[in-house]
């Protein structure tokens, strides 16, 4: 069987980690491996491990140890739930699965700002998962900032795009498609 890798692209509160959590649902053997989960383990058990400033190594190192695990013991296909707005990051990311011969797959969260200014102005998301800002409305603000480089064809075996939340069964079922074309 050929696994798939599906990578989520999106700034805070565009849908990632719901979408990633209806992906397992519905993709059979997959698992979700979200960053948030692992920051929040940090934050909760080793919050004197927490750099004070620069990268969170310790978060990366336990996500690239799960990840790895879940390439080389099992058989699933993986969602791998984070912001992974930088390209340069996203193409290191993906050589990897490439070397195992997943077929990767990119979902791109294209939500307007409109849309995350209010999700994040409702949020009742915990913010202990913050480590460089008190507010998900300062990510957002920063992230908005960003010089970011959106994906392209090229990154991936298959880009898909969300603008909008209705859209999100559809990229699913786009997704089980391409998994179900792999079969044969």
């Amino acid at each position: 069987m050929n696994r798939l890798v599906i990578l989520t692209v999106g700034k805070t509160h565009s849908g990632k980690t719901t979408f990633a959590k209806a992906l397992e649902t519905d993709l059979q053997n997959s698992v979700v491996i979200d960053q948030d989960n692992h920051a929040e383990f940090l934050h909760t058990y080793y919050e004197n491990f927490l750099p004070k400033d620069g990268p969170n190594v310790i978060k990366h190192s336990i996500t690239q140890t799960i990840v790895n695990y879940a390439i080389n013991e099992t058989d699933c296909h993986l969602i791998l739930s984070n912001s992974n707005r930088n390209q340069k990051g996203r193409i290191q990311l993906l050589e990897q699965f490439h070397a195992k011969k997943f077929t990767t797959i990119i979902v791109n969260f294209n939500i307007s700002d409109n849309i995350l200014k209010e999700r994040v102005r409702n949020s009742q998301r915990d913010t202990s998962v913050l480590r460089t800002a008190l507010t998900f409305d300062e990510v957002l603000r920063r992230q908005q900032s960003e010089d970011v480089t959106v994906p392209i064809k090229g990154e991936t075996d298959h880009l898909l795009t969300i603008n909008h939340e209705n859209e999100v069964q559809m990229v699913i079922q786009e997704i089980i498609h391409i998994a179900n074309s792999q079969l044969h």
